[in-house]
């Protein structure tokens, strides 16, 4: 099941811009690993269930996953062969908004090795640059 917000008040968002680094989410806050963003982008459902799952298989249900980015901007799409005009399409999707040194996923209850490896399977799933953190780490982005 994709992620997505379960009811919403306003329909149709604005794209809006993705300046500046993270300051909510960038420090590890329940796991002891953690997959951090290097770049902006706009996360997809599809793509955060993807690494979730690529994680989750290695670690052969060891261990426990946290999910810190929730896709909940409304993505819009009109429909092929469809004229100018007519207002703003209906959602097509759902994405998170990833600036650069937001933690994306925590991993905690396993070995450095299995979340190592866990989150190098994650990382070829998502659509910007990564970098695997360790709680005693400094948690700052150098890009």
């Amino acid at each position: 099941m994709l992620l997505a917000p379960s009811r919403t008040k306003y329909r149709r968002q604005h794209r809006g811009r993705m300046r500046g680094e993270a300051t909510r989410g960038a420090t590890l806050a329940f796991g002891d690993f953690g997959l951090q963003a290097l770049e902006p982008c706009w996360m997809e459902a599809r793509q955060i269930e993807s690494a979730r799952i690529a994680m989750t298989r290695y670690m052969k249900r060891g261990g426990k996953v946290w999910i810190r980015v929730f896709p909940d901007k409304p993505i819009t799409a009109k429909p092929a062969e469809t004229r100018m005009g007519s207002g703003k399409g209906a959602v097509d999707h759902w994405v998170a908004v990833v600036k650069p040194g937001r933690i994306i996923f925590e991993i905690g209850g396993v070995s450095e090795e299995i979340a190592k490896e866990a989150i190098r399977l994650a990382i070829h799933k998502l659509p910007v640059k990564c970098r695997f953190i360790t709680k005693g780490e400094a948690e700052s982005v150098e890009a």
